[in-house]
């Protein structure tokens, strides 16, 4: 039962005729009973039938099936949830392994690019370099006045795409929505948001339907100086929220999550839950590989947000194993756009210099190979059929279960498929994806290929900064999201060759990692709310369900 409140809106009375048909949140379309359209003043706005919940999801799938385009499944979904959010997700959450390539990825790389093109709506706030010193201002146009979580992005980084500006609203969207969808925060306390700060794309600044500014990108203090004023401005109008940062350029996204992660409720998803999902699936790995996370070696094609991100959270699984610090990073080895990460190149970025070891230089992925026989492959790079066949032979010739990640999103973007993976290692790879792929058949045996989506890991924990009251997102919840989620890999999902749930349990996976969560929360001391007797039925209390409400 939906026993979530329903959302407030500052200064006006509930909405009733035509105000409440255009607001997605409280709008049941032709699902509102005789008494309510009496009473609300609906009669004669609707057509006379009054339908229930199931009969207008079957008018959903049965135009969604229609749409001869993923991208017009999308704009289809989206229209949707526009008007009436509960149909929405009730529809996406019965349809879950079908929506979730639609509403995230891979579409929402492609919906990005064309958003100029395809807008049809406003939906979550925007706040350009224009509006310095009137941000508090923006926010307060909001009409919700208990926000708890906000997604923001500056557009610089969208998945494996690059720089797409003002059209990357479509990542902070989709994002609250997997926040709902998988794991029941409520739509009415999640918050998309853009800051506009320029685009140095080409193609966008030439592009007469670009609905952000045509500038270049800002830099140095007054971007700094915006970011502050953001930040400072959430913590004042929307003391509970969680800011979770999404899909910056690698120049600002460490350095931000340095500067905040104390000082508010935030985290990185790009570095921290990109991190968590890996990790989950390396946990998932051992049960095939029948060894320790110490026993790996693990090499990156990417040394950017995801895979430094990576990289320091195995770090720290290894220490836990008993490695010191430097011998944990021992284990890590990186390749950049410019070859091996090593101690001897010069103008190394910041953030990669813990990983610079003391090795020959080599130029390129196959090299590394070839020198270090690594055990597990961990693509992050955003450069499409990177693992060739080459390399994933050798990869399989050096190890019995070879441990390939190609997670680079969009599918475009994957460094190999699953069926080459599964094809070139005689079937022995242990394969998961950013993306979706079909089930694969090699050899008389059906693979189905894991999702190594961050989906899987922050909207648990967002859950459970919401329920929990958390106020800062550590590196240790990341670590227990990460344990639990692999801990929910069945023996028959495991057998099928998954390292990841099925997605059709997410919602019940999210539960239980938000508990974990919780659980880090309370002995960190960061909860402001009461430790309830028991972690995982409180969270399923707090998980909202997409069902309608009576209005009279």
């Amino acid at each position: 039962m939906n026993t979530q409140p329903l959302p407030t809106h500052p200064f006006v009375a509930f909405p009733n005729g035509v105000d409440l048909l255009h607001d997605p949140l409280l709008n049941k379309g032709t699902a509102f009973s005789e008494e309510e359209r009496l009473s609300l003043r609906l009669c004669g706005l609707l057509p006379p039938r009054v339908l229930t919940q199931e009969q207008q999801a079957a008018r959903i799938m049965e135009n969604f099936y229609k749409k001869p385009t993923m991208l017009e499944k999308y704009i289809f979904m989206v229209s949707l949830q526009d008007r009436n959010e509960t149909l929405f997700y009730h529809t996406v959450i019965n349809h879950l392994e079908e929506m979730m390539p639609i509403i995230y990825t891979p579409t929402v790389g492609q919906a990005c690019q064309e958003y100029g093109h395809i807008y049809r709506r406003p939906r979550g706030l925007y706040i350009s370099s224009q509006d310095r010193g009137r941000v508090a201002d923006i926010l307060h146009n909001w009409p919700y006045e208990d926000v708890r979580v906000i997604v923001v992005t500056d557009g610089e980084r969208i998945l494996g795409l690059g720089d797409l500006g003002a059209n990357g609203m479509g990542i902070p969207v989709g994002k609250l929505s997997l926040y709902t969808a998988c794991a029941g925060i409520n739509p009415a306390y999640t918050l998309p948001i853009t800051l506009d700060v320029g685009t140095n794309n080409e193609t966008l600044l030439n592009d007469p339907l670009y609905i952000g500014l045509p500038q270049r990108r800002l830099r140095g203090q007054a971007y700094d100086d915006l970011i502050e004023e953001f930040v400072t401005a959430v913590q004042a109008r929307f003391p509970r929220a969680l800011i979770q940062f999404e899909d910056f350029g690698n120049s600002n996204a460490f350095r931000l999550l340095k500067k905040y992660r104390d000082r508010a409720c935030t985290f990185n998803d790009d570095v921290q839950g990109t991190a968590a999902v890996t990790l989950a699936g390396l946990y998932t790995a051992l049960r095939l590989t029948h060894n320790r996370l110490s026993d790996h070696t693990f090499l990156f094609l990417g040394a950017g947000e995801a895979g430094i991100g990576i990289g320091d959270l195995i770090v720290s699984a290894l220490i836990e194993e008993g490695l010191t610090p430097e011998a944990a990073r021992q284990k890590c080895w990186f390749v950049d756009s410019q070859g091996l990460v090593v101690k001897s190149r010069e103008n190394l970025a910041e953030h990669k210099l813990p990983y610079a070891h003391d090795y020959p230089f080599l130029p390129d992925l196959a090299a590394a190979v070839a020198a270090l026989r690594p055990t597990a492959l961990i693509g992050v790079s955003g450069q499409g059929q990177t693992f060739t066949q080459p390399i994933v032979a050798k990869m399989a010739q050096l190890n019995e279960k070879p441990i390939i990640l190609a997670l680079s999103n969009p599918t475009s973007k994957a460094e190999c498929t699953a069926e080459e993976a599964y094809r070139w290692s005689d079937g022995r790879a242990i394969y998961a994806s950013g993306s979706p792929f079909d089930p694969v058949t090699f050899n008389g045996q059906t693979f189905i290929p894991g999702q190594g989506n961050n989906s899987y890991i922050f909207p648990g924990v967002g859950l459970s900064v919401v329920a929990c009251g958390s106020r800062h997102v550590t590196d240790e919840m990341f670590m227990a999201a990460a344990k639990t989620l692999a801990s929910t890999v069945t023996p028959q999902e495991l057998a099928q060759g998954r390292i990841y749930p099925a997605l059709t349990r997410i919602r019940e996976v999210s539960a239980v990692i938000a508990a974990a969560v919780g659980q880090v929360a309370y002995e960190q001391g960061l909860a402001a709310v009461p430790k309830p007797d028991d972690l995982l039925a409180h969270m399923q209390a707090q998980m909202y369900e997409p069902v309608y409400q009576s209005y009279v």
